[in-house]
């Protein structure tokens, strides 16, 4: 018994599969709402991360590094800095931008006083205790 594929069927596929693949997408939507209160670690969020933040943004930083595998892929990823190099690093690799090396990537020297300094640090130890289910991948080792 041979059935013929008609404008009725097709349509039937195509609103059975939209209703299907629309309430997937809610399911995995609902899902990850409630899971983002315990991996953002949203409590840690101080008027010293906003403020880093808001430095990120207006600095324009995201334009050369990836945040979270997010951004631009010109310098290295940051959402595991703080963990890999510290705060105090962190502080000083800023500060002492350009480091005038021939062939290398410059960073410029955004002039941040002590404070805008802490809040850097700040804001990226904060990225980096976010769960983001170990993305991106770590291609370093």
């Amino acid at each position: 018994m041979s059935e013929t594929f008609t404008k009725a069927m097709a349509r039937n596929i195509f609103y059975g599969g939209a209703v299907f693949f629309f309430l997937l997408f809610l399911g995995l939507t609902f899902d990850t709402m409630q899971q983002l209160p315990s991996r953002d670690h949203r409590e840690n969020i101080t008027d010293s991360v906003v403020r880093g933040k808001h430095i990120w943004e207006t600095r324009n930083c995201i334009g050369c590094h990836t945040l979270m595998g997010e951004g631009a892929y010109f310098a290295p990823e940051l959402g595991n800095v703080y963990v890999r190099r510290g705060g105090p690093f962190i502080k000083a690799w800023i500060q002492s931008q350009p480091t005038g090396v021939p062939g290398r990537r410059q960073m410029p020297n955004f002039n941040l006083n002590e404070q805008e300094l802490d809040d850097m640090v700040a804001f990226l130890k904060w990225t980096s205790e976010v769960n983001t289910n170990k993305w991106p991948p770590n291609i370093e080792g």
